[in-house]
């Protein structure tokens, strides 16, 4: 099938509460604007100098995801445009994401990466210290920054089980967040398990090859 054939089949399969993006890394500019024709608007890239230089090419009505793990060193190239920022894993990193976006006038949407997985290879912030960091003053201090919410990677197996357990757990934690700090958005769940995600409470899917076929490799 066409990649807008496969953007309509899940755009068909998922709630209508549940926020689609698709994952375009390493994908060219070609692949993208199909699925832009097909009606999609979230892209979600995982290298900051690859999104800069698609966002420089295609429609200016694109709102970009970064979901990759994120050097610090690099938020000023994407500072200006950049709609959402999925792997924030430090207090470190939110205060380098602030200093851009106060550069640009900006506010920056963020989430929180918690650590869910049991895999070493796997980033995030573990779960225990999540309170702490959204208590602390230097947290309170940052005024050009907003945390919309929690993502999560699931560990990479094929049990469902342990997976169902991982996206439990990260529900429990954005319920337990949600209300005192005006969340609304939980990223969890990928091509292969996203489904399940969305049954555990996902409102936002990263959905790659499942739209535009197997990635290539670089």
């Amino acid at each position: 099938m066409s990649i807008g054939e496969n953007l309509l089949d899940i755009q068909n399969s998922i709630p209508k509460h549940v926020s689609l993006v698709a994952v375009s890394k390493t994908k060219p500019t070609s692949d993208i604007l199909e699925a832009y024709e097909a009606g999609q608007r979230i892209f979600g890239e995982n290298k900051i100098q690859e999104m800069v230089g698609k966002y420089d090419e295609l429609p200016k009505d694109i709102a970009w995801h970064m979901i990759g793990h994120l050097q610090r060193n690099k938020v000023k190239y994407m500072a200006h445009f950049v709609d959402l920022i999925h792997g924030v894993d430090s207090l470190k990193t939110l205060k380098e994401i602030n200093k851009q976006a106060a550069l640009h006038k900006r506010t920056i949407a963020c989430l929180l990466q918690v650590k869910i997985a049991t895999e070493d290879t796997k980033f995030g912030i573990p779960p225990n210290e999540i309170g702490t960091i959204l208590a602390s003053d230097e947290f309170k201090s940052l005024e050009n920054i907003q945390i919309k919410g929690f993502m999560g990677m699931s560990s990479f197996t094929q049990n469902d089980d342990i997976v169902k357990t991982e996206f439990e757990l990260l529900k429990t934690l954005y319920n337990q967040y949600a209300p005192s700090y005006n969340f609304d958005t939980l990223s969890m769940g990928m091509s292969g398990d996203f489904p399940l995600a969305i049954s555990c409470g996902s409102n936002m899917v990263r959905v790659g090859s499942a739209i535009f076929g197997t990635r290539n490799k670089i």
